[in-house]
């Protein structure tokens, strides 16, 4: 049975049994700040279960995209573990329990398949059950389970939880015996190679506190509501009902592994066993290709892109490993275009537009190929030298930081590292190596700690949410209202009974016109008269969902909860936002005209009178494009459409063509804005009336900010119009400076600089002359020290470096060659002293090295080799001692 129609038959199964068919949210789109990807199928239900949301539906079914990493060293090795998985899971959110989940999963997975189920021969399932659910046993066995075949297991293995405080609860695991060429006998205790687990059915039902750990926790008691969430893998399924031994040899992997393995000459399979444990290197490589490389396809396909950091990082790793290990299998030319069209053809049916937007993915992927195989050659070039320079010290073993610079810094992988250091006959110091590593990763973990905002943050916003239900914004239609203050804290989680003036509080309203920062919008700025206080706001969030949170000031008596006010934002900066947030979608849809739909948002920044647009696409935007963006963004300002927001389905969003952003999950109902027939997005921003008020949008700039990451920057209306006076006034400045028309001044300023930087050039070549002119001179009076002809000098002030270091080789050139000789030249220039010394061959026979002259000299600083070497950075008075101090060294030597 293919992937495609399991995933069907699945969806199919609980909508029969009264499940709203909920689509897979994006990879990254997550609420959970702690979180890089949704990694599992219940992450997108997470404000259900913790009571954040009223939830829409009472059971739900869906089959969610995922993305693990924290076991990536596992792929290939076992016969579970892949980075892009997907998950069928049905949820209760208090409707059925145990006794609707357990007979809803036998009852699929042993149907026959004739009648719409999985086939399952339900005398090879297992199922585990947590030590005291006898509940749970009691089901199984109505279901026709026998008692042999359930097993009870502790904390570990069958009580789940998020990990924090929260709903957590037992759980059932059902597992299905492959048979006894897997493994031992004796249930999934024995082997899980064996009896491979396949779905997990969590029982939601205590709320728990105090947690220590996966095993120690305090249970509070029992939720009032409990919930249903289970989980199934859905290529763990596929390898059951396909017959093969792993997850990387399902219909939507295998093509890719068999093309990485025609394209190294490799057979897959002959030198392996049926078990995870018995596979040969080249195998486990094989799956590590197939695996990444249909996880690169679905996290490009989803928005991400390669980069150094968050999740753009982790896409890059997966891709380079999978580059890396095509490589190590003997294929040395590109190879994604080779094996990424074959993912697209596998993963199409499940997902078209992976098919869609293929040219956009591709061209990510591909110049991502380019960049790493690139980095291959700097980094071998480098790490040639640092084995040259180890083995010219007569060492064994290439030191951990040059390991570890090469992996952090350009990107270069350990293990090529080991490989090629084996080659040349070292080892590398490992242990150093991971003690930076160790270093590196504890630093990151501080920092992310340092930013946390995860749900054990937020339990007080909650409670405030708990207490009073969403606060409804209504600023889409108003400035001001009357409210009601709902809850006032102190910033740190602690209600307060009243906030005096000059003090700083976090402040809940029934009711708001503020709008909160969002979707890159620039949060409201305002006042709240409260009784005989008023509050000054300075910022607005929505740390929960449903909940805005004023920060503000208290500049004039006092404010105290359950008090009613009057809210006014500051209606200046809110209109100036809005005409940035307007001109945002008009540049998006330009910029999507001229460069394809390939480009695409990464995010945006809208402020009162300027914007900042990201976008994804693999190369610059060229200026005279830039410029007719900008000329089409203005004629339709002047256009005068009408902007119009209207609240409709997601489906029917789409139908109308309504641009969404990679990444962001949007509910049933969306709400979208258009702009005449013009620009037409999802958006939950404010925004003009009429595109006319934009006045005029002015393009600054255009620039990289990462690997296929460009940014735009621009000013909206009277900030527009102010540039522009500015930049005339400077026009006409130069204008009369150069007494010439104003539409010349282009021309002319560039002829000036052109003049300019060749009388810098004629200057060089005479301050070269100068410099060079007494070489001979000042080689004709060397002085003999020891048998070496020794030459000490000052440049002329001022001289530049590349004049000194030829100087010094041009006197070495006039001196007899035969002769050993040293020259060294001192310079100053603003108020440094420099050295440069150089040798001739004679003298380096004789073991004089110009790099250990330097040093000497130096204390030690300096660089170079012992044909010439240079340093600096002492006081400029100290040129003579220098100069000295080079000729005490070969005297000494003598």
């Amino acid at each position: 049975m293919k992937t495609a129609e399991i995933k069907r038959r699945y969806l199919a199964h609980f909508e029969a049994n009264g499940h709203a068919v909920v689509p897979s949210a994006p990879l990254p789109a997550i609420d959970d700040p702690n979180l890089l990807f949704v990694n599992a199928g219940m992450v997108q239900f997470v404000p259900y279960f913790l009571g954040q949301r009223k939830q829409p539906w009472p059971r739900a079914v869906s089959v969610q995209k995922c993305i693990r990493t924290p076991d990536i060293d596992e792929v290939g090795k076992t016969s579970r573990h892949g980075t892009f998985f997907q998950m069928n899971g049905n949820f209760s959110f208090g409707d059925y329990f145990k006794a609707g989940a357990i007979p809803l999963a036998w009852d699929l997975v042993t149907k026959p398949v004739s009648e719409g189920g999985f086939g399952l021969d339900p005398e090879r399932i297992w199922a585990t059950v947590y030590l005291d659910d006898d509940e749970a046993i009691e089901i199984w066995k109505q279901t026709g389970m026998p008692a042999e075949r359930i097993v009870r297991r502790g904390k570990k293995d069958n009580f789940w939880s998020m990990g924090i405080p929260g709903p957590a609860g037992p759980c059932s695991e059902l597992y299905y015996d492959r048979g006894p060429e897997y493994g031992p006998d004796g249930g999934p205790e024995a082997d899980e190679d064996r009896y491979l687990e396949f779905w997990n059915l969590v029982f939601m039902q205590y709320e728990i506190t105090n947690v220590r750990s996966k095993e120690e926790f305090d249970i509070v008691g029992e939720l009032p509501a409990k919930n249903i969430d289970t989980g199934m893998g859905l290529e763990r399924m596929a390898a059951l009902l396909q017959g093969v031994d792993n997850m990387y040899e399902i219909d939507e992997i295998r093509p890719v592994l068999d093309r990485a393995a025609a394209l190294t000459g490799k057979t897959y399979g002959a030198k392996s066993g049926h078990a995870a444990s018995e596979s040969h290197p080249d195998d486990v490589r094989l799956r590590v290709i197939a695996d990444h490389v249909r996880t690169s396809l679905m996290l490009i396909g989803d928005g991400v892109t390669p980069s150094n950091e968050g999740r753009g990082y982790v896409l890059r790793r997966i891709m380079r490993r999978a580059i890396r290990a095509v490589r190590l299998l003997g294929w040395q030319d590109k190879a994604l275009p080779e094996l990424l069209p074959v993912a697209r053809d596998c993963m199409a049916p499940s997902y078209p537009e992976v098919a869609e937007e293929f040219d956009r993915i591709s061209s990510y992927a591909y110049a991502e190929e380019d960049a790493f195989l690139a980095t291959l050659r700097a980094g071998t070039t480098i790490l040639d030298t640092a084995i040259a320079d180890t083995k010219k010290a007569g060492g064994a073993k290439l030191s951990g930081d040059k390991a570890f610079q090469l992996h952090d810094t350009y990107g270069f992988p350990i293990d090529l590292t080991l490989e090629i250091a084996a080659e040349q006959g070292l080892s590398v110091d490992d242990e150093g190596f991971r003690r930076l590593m160790t270093e590196q990763r504890t630093r990151a973990k501080e920092d992310a700690r340092a930013r946390k905002t995860g749900h054990t943050d937020v339990s007080a916003y909650r409670s405030v949410l708990e207490d009073g239900g969403a606060v409804e914004f209504t600023g889409y239609a108003e400035t001001s209202r009357e409210s009601r203050v709902r809850a006032l804290l102190d910033g740190s989680g602690g209600r307060l009974q009243s906030a005096g003036e000059g003090e700083t509080v976090e402040l809940v309203l029934d009711t708001t016109p503020f709008y909160a920062e969002g979707g890159g919008q620039q949060p409201d700025n305002g006042l709240i008269t409260v009784g005989g206080g008023q509050v000054e706001v300075y910022d607005v969030q929505q740390p929960v969902p449903g909940l805005i949170v004023h920060k503000a000031r208290v500049v004039r008596g006092e404010v105290r909860p359950g008090e009613s006010g009057f809210a006014e934002i500051d209606t200046n900066r809110r209109r100036a936002i809005s005409r940035s947030h307007t001109a945002t979608h008009l540049v998006h849809q330009t910029i999507r005209n001229f460069l394809g739909e390939a480009a695409t948002q990464a995010g945006s920044l809208n402020a009162p009178g300027r914007l900042r647009f990201d976008f994804n696409t693999p190369q610059a935007v060229p200026p005279a494009v830039l410029h007719d963006v900008e000329q089409q963004v203005n004629e339709v300002l002047l256009a005068d459409h009408e902007v119009h927001a209207f609240i409709t389905s997601q489906e029917e969003a789409r139908r109308l063509g309504a641009m969404a952003l990679f990444g962001e999950k949007y509910g049933d109902e969306v709400r979208v804005v258009e702009v005449g027939d013009y620009a037409r997005e999802l958006c939950g921003g404010t925004h003009v009336a009429r595109s006319g008020q934009l006045g005029l949008v002015k393009i600054l700039s255009e620039s990289s900010i990462g690997s296929g990451v460009r940014r735009v920057e621009a000013l909206v209306g009277i900030d527009a119009f102010g540039f522009l006076a500015k930049e005339h006034l400077l026009v006409s400045r130069l204008a009369d400076l150069f007494r010439i028309p104003a539409d010349q001044v282009g021309e002319r300023v560039e002829q000036t600089v052109t003049a300019l930087r060749d009388a810098e050039k004629e200057l060089e070549k005479l301050r070269a002359q100068m410099v060079l002119g007494g070489a001979g001179a000042i080689a004709d009076a060397a002085r003999d020290i020891n048998g070496i002809a020794y030459v000490g000098a000052e440049a002329p002030e001022g001289a530049a470096g590349n004049d000194v270091r030829t100087l010094a080789m041009e006197i070495r050139g006039k001196i007899d060659q035969k002769r050993a000789a040293v020259v060294a030249v001192a310079a100053k220039s603003n108020g440094k002293a420099s050295l440069i010394v150089a040798t001739n061959a004679a003298a380096r026979d004789r073991g004089v090295s110009a790099a250990d002259l330097v040093k000497g000299a130096l204390g030690g600083r300096g660089g170079g080799n012992a044909e010439l070497a240079q340093g600096g950075g002492v006081p400029a008075s100290e040129t003579v001692k220098l100069l000295g101090a080079i000729e005490r060294a070969i005297s000494d030597a003598g």
